[in-house]
């Protein structure tokens, strides 16, 4: 039998509606037919983030594994061509992959072991820094969605949505992230992307200190990947240090860097607006204080 968590069940109906209660149904037979198809064994409680059931397992011939089953979606149909460009140099080893239905068998990682259990805030921004330094320094390959196509989509959204906020101040700094946007959109870039490089998704493993998890590959700028460093475990006073920090070790150039940063907050902004909740107070201090730092 395999237990669904309710936390995915709530998410899925959450975020992906119909589609997402019609994934959470039919989870404990695609499961069942991948242990089968797969020759795997169930070896521990099921884990689960937002859009994920991640079941750990053993393969035929004992090696530890897991088997993630998702939802197919524009964000999780990259994720197999990224990581066998990485593999698994910097991040999860991808071992089988079913195309139609997106499911992936990766290597276990030990998921008691996050980055974002570090206690030093600044050794773990530094380590992400490192991971993306290595994990973005190759092209995209062809066929990976692409960060110019994107960031254009977001500025053509802006003018409704901005017309939605009723804080002036808001409004303000969501037009400032689309201004410093659309000085990059024409020079997207064309590295590999992880776009959700957070503490969470960076696991330990016998093999390395420190891999990536769960990649939302994009083809783009690595500045597009510094904002999820910059919010998650979120300290203002901070912002200025990981930002300088991220740039310092990826060898940016910090006015693009700005730019594209920005650009992410617009992103998340958009979703908020978009879905009638506020922006995030957060991301919009991140933005005050980048634009502010930009101007010193």
């Amino acid at each position: 039998m395999i237990d669904i968590p309710d936390g995915l069940a709530a998410a899925q109906a959450k975020f992906n509606g119909d589609a997402g209660r019609a994934f959470i149904a039919q989870l404990p037979e695609l499961a069942a037919g991948f242990l089968d198809r797969w020759e795997l064994r169930l070896d521990g409680p099921a884990m689960h983030g937002v859009a994920a059931l991640v079941l750990p397992v053993l393969r035929a011939d004992a090696t530890r594994a897991v088997l993630k089953l998702q939802l197919l979606d524009e964000e999780t149909e990259g994720e197999p061509a990224a990581l066998r460009v990485w593999n698994g140099d910097g991040a999860v080893r991808l071992l089988a992959h079913d195309a139609p239905t997106g499911t992936l068998l990766l290597e276990r990682l030990d998921p008691t072991r996050m980055l974002s259990h570090v206690p030093d805030v600044h050794e773990a921004v530094l380590v992400i820094a490192r991971l993306l330094a290595h994990l973005t320094s190759g092209p995209a390959p062809d066929g990976m969605r692409g960060l110019g196509d994107i960031a254009q989509a977001m500025l053509d959204r802006t003018p409704d949505a901005v017309e939605r906020v009723p804080d002036p101040e808001t409004r303000a700094l969501v037009a400032d992230c689309a201004a410093a946007l659309r000085e990059v959109v024409d020079e997207p870039g064309d590295r590999l992307l992880h776009w959700d490089l957070h503490y969470d998704n960076v696991l330990a493993a016998d093999r390395a200190d420190w891999l990536a998890i769960d990649p939302k590959p994009l083809a783009g700028d690595p500045g597009f990947d510094l904002l999820p460093a910059l919010w998650n475990r979120f300290d203002a006073d901070d912002i200025r240090w990981r930002f300088d920090a991220m740039t310092d070790v990826l060898g940016l150039d910090r006015a693009r860097a700005r730019a594209w940063t920005l650009g992410r907050v617009l992103q998340t902004s958009l979703w908020e607006i978009e879905d009638g909740r506020p922006v995030d107070a957060q991301q919009l201090d991140i933005a005050r204080r980048l634009r502010a730092a930009h101007r010193t």
